[in-house]
C-alpha cells in the first residue's frame, strides 16, 4: 500500500516545481502585455497573444490553462499584469478586452492539448496556435459584440485591426515552441 501511494503522489520537490513554472509562465505573459501598440480602437495590440500561444505550446493544456487562469486572478486582483493602457483590475476583464482576457486559459488548453496529441512538428504547432486563435477571437469579438450590439464594430474594433499581427505571432509562437521542445524536455 505505501510503494502505491509512493509511486502514486509527486513528491513535494516536483509539485513545487509545477507551481514554479505554472507561475512563471503567468509572469511571462504579464511582461509580453507591457509590449503594448496603442491603436485607434479601445483594443491596443499588444505580445500577450503571443505569450498565451507560447505558454499552451510549451506546457501543455493542463499547466498552460493553470497559468492563465492564474494571469487572471493576478489581473482581476489589481496586479499590474494586463496591458499597461487597461484601467486594470475587474473593470479590464468587463472592458473591451475582457472577452480575450476571459479565453487566455482556454486559448493555451487548446493549443497544448493539441500538441499533446500527436507529433510535435512545426506544422502541428501552427495548427495549434491558430486553432487556438480562432477562440481566442472568437471570445473578444463576442464580447465586443455584446458591448457595442454591432457586429461590424465589433469586427472592426477586434478583428481586422490585428489580422496581419496574429499571423506573425503564430508562426514565431509555432517555430519557438518546437525550438524549446527540442531543448531539455518540460515534463507535463
Amino acid at each position: 500500500m505505501a510503494l502505491t501511494q509512493t509511486l502514486s503522489t509527486p513528491r513535494p520537490v516536483e509539485w513545487v516545481k509545477q507551481v514554479a513554472i505554472v507561475v512563471g509562465a503567468s509572469l511571462f505573459v504579464a511582461l509580453c502585455a507591457r509590449v503594448t501598440v496603442p491603436l485607434p480602437t479601445p483594443v491596443p495590440l499588444t505580445l500577450q497573444n503571443f505569450g498565451v500561444l507560447l505558454v499552451g505550446l510549451v506546457l501543455g493544456s493542463r499547466r498552460g490553462f493553470a497559468a492563465l487562469a492564474l494571469y487572471l486572478a493576478e489581473g482581476a486582483s489589481g496586479l499590474p499584469v494586463f496591458n499597461p493602457l487597461g484601467i486594470g483590475g475587474v473593470a479590464q476583464l468587463l472592458g473591451p478586452t475582457g472577452g480575450f482576457l476571459l479565453a487566455y486559459p482556454f486559448v493555451a488548453g487548446l493549443a497544448g492539448w493539441i500538441m499533446e496529441h500527436g507529433r510535435r512538428t512545426f506544422a502541428r504547432a501552427v495548427f495549434a496556435a491558430t486553432a487556438a486563435e480562432v477562440v481566442l477571437f472568437a471570445g473578444g469579438v463576442g464580447w465586443l459584440l455584446v458591448l457595442t450590439h454591432s457586429v461590424s464594430q465589433a469586427f472592426r474594433i477586434g478583428l481586422y485591426w490585428f489580422m496581419f499581427a496574429e499571423v506573425i505571432k503564430v508562426m514565431a509562437a509555432a517555430a519557438m515552441a518546437i525550438r524549446i521542445r527540442r531543448e531539455p524536455r518540460v515534463h507535463a
